[in-house]
Order: structure tokens, then sequence, then C-alpha cells
């Protein structure tokens, strides 16, 4: 993926040792890899549906839902429809390609720099502000029914190999 690039590293017992005996039987874990990728991303979407991070935590709703309604981090659906996945031999990853998609996740303050202020739209109005604060609203990670999946994955997929 290009762009910016946020790693997640799982660290999990159970799922390291399920793709490792994988990689012992088999030669090319692409295949289950860019099984369990597309997983990932569907549940990914999903946590723009609930609204809440992979741990559960409700998002702070944007200000832009909040006057008009809709749901956060889906305006233009943008983020969303970039959530895709690239598996290889060695790993899946998971993420966007979306500039703005590190402030989503990690949240961000923007601070004007070539104008006394910020000026964008709200509610129909143009707002001015010299800095504004974007809280964290993750949406990339593994959450337990990931950590489940992945495992039966895996687990069916070495049941099925010859």
């Amino acid at each position: 993926m290009s762009g910016a690039a946020i790693h997640i590293r799982l660290d999990d017992h159970v799922v390291i040792q399920a793709l490792a005996q994988a990689a012992a039987r088999a030669a090319d874990l692409t295949p289950l890899l860019d099984n369990i990728g597309a997983s990932l991303v569907t549940s990914t979407q999903m946590r723009f549906e609930r609204e809440q991070g992979p741990d559960g935590q409700a998002w702070p709703p944007s200000i832009r839902a909040l006057i008009e309604g809709g749901k956060t981090l889906r305006d233009h659906n943008q983020l969303y429809g970039s959530i895709t996945h690239v598996a290889s031999a060695n790993g899946v990853e998971v993420g966007s390609n979306v500039l703005y998609a590190a402030v989503h996740q990690f949240g961000a303050t923007i601070e004007a720099k070539n104008a006394k202020t910020l000026k964008f739209k709200v509610g129909g109005r143009y707002v001015s502000k010299e800095r504004v604060t974007i809280p964290a609203r993750p949406f990339l990670g593994i959450d337990d029914g990931d950590r489940a999946m992945i495992a039966e994955t895996v687990s069916e997929w070495l049941e099925a190999l010859p």
C-alpha cells in the first residue's frame, strides 16, 4: 500500500502458533493470508458501521455528524471505501492509502500555518479556528472476533491440505 502506513503487529500466541503450523505444511501462504486479509477488511468496515474501535470503545461523534446527522467518518465514505489488504507469502497488511487515515486512527491537532486561521464548513456555515483537535477514532486493529476468525480460518485451511 502506498501513502502513510499504519502498522499493527499481532502478538497473539494462539494465532501465531496456528500460522506457524500452516507455514510448516505449505510452501505458499498467500491464499490463506489473502482470505484472512479480506475478512479483516470486512471487520474493519463493520467498525465504521458500529462507530467503534477494535477495543469496543465508541468513537467520539464528529461535529459534522452531530450537526448534520449521519455517521462519524462516513460523510463521503472515502476512508471507509479505501480499506483494503495486500497479502504475500509472509504476511498480510490491512489499511488505507488515504492521507488522513492516520489522523483519524491516532488523533491529531491541526494548526493554521499559512494563514491566521483554518477555515472550513460545518452545518452549512463557515467556521474559522486557529487549531482543531481531532480525537482518535481507531478503526484498524484486531479484536477478539478477528482473533477467533483467524484461528478458525487457519484451522479449516490446514484441514483442507492434502
